[in-house]
């Protein structure tokens, strides 16, 4: 299984790769210049450049890939959401469903569906995360839509991970390291497809595969 983690330089996307090699799935991240590609380099990571709002330049990075990670995101006060979370997803799910890729997994965020969101606020970040998982759902590829809660990184043995359905979790943070793992477990487990995944950090520790299967399928809009 070939997979493209594009927003590789992230704190999310960069664990996601360290889990993916982990595990010993070829990956690939996804810069947008040449320095990040030595950077990755330094790490022992296989990097292209390309860059989501010029979609010429996803072309060659997608070709045999089977599996895309998409954990990009507009940064507050340096980026447009409507460019980076929305305008930037749909052109990397148009390159990707024209290269023949098989899954599409979306790191997007809790409370995409509540306009009146104070982060709605910086540009409306959460309502243009839902145009682009809209979008996802429309266009025909299979996909997986993550949302995890508040972002943060915590140490190892941390609480484990509550999977629920869209639209059922409103609050609650999450490890960012616990985001990659649901991720990389939306590609291994088959039921994980054509669902919307909300996830926070749970006391209780469960296994990932059972709760994902036990989520409904998401309803395309």
């Amino acid at each position: 299984m070939q997979t493209l983690v594009v927003g590789a330089q992230g704190e999310t996307g960069r664990r996601i790769i360290e889990q993916l090699q982990l595990r010993g799935i070829p990956t690939c991240g996804l810069v947008r210049s040449s320095e990040g590609v030595e950077l990755l380099k330094a790490q022992e990571i296989r990097a292209v450049v390309g860059d989501v709002l010029q979609p010429a330049t996803l072309t060659a990075a997608l070709q045999g890939v089977e599996v895309v990670f998409c954990a990009t995101g507009a940064r507050p006060f340096k980026s447009n959401p409507q460019e980076v979370d929305y305008q930037g997803t749909l052109n990397l799910v148009d390159q990707a469903k024209a290269a023949g890729v098989g899954h599409f997994i979306l790191v997007s965020s809790l409370c995409v569906s509540r306009f009146f969101h104070p982060l709605n606020l910086f540009g409306g970040v959460l309502f243009w995360k839902r145009q682009a998982e809209k979008y996802l759902q429309r266009s025909g590829l299979a996909y997986t839509i993550v949302r995890p809660g508040g972002l943060q990184n915590l140490p190892p043995d941390q609480p484990g991970v509550l999977i629920r359905q869209a639209d059922t979790l409103f609050e609650g943070r999450i490890d960012r390291a616990d985001v990659a793992r649901v991720c990389i477990e939306s590609a291994l487990e088959p039921s994980a497809r054509h669902k919307i995944l909300e996830i926070i950090n749970n006391p209780g520790p469960a296994p990932i595969p059972s709760q994902i299967s036990q989520v409904p399928l998401a309803f395309t809009p």
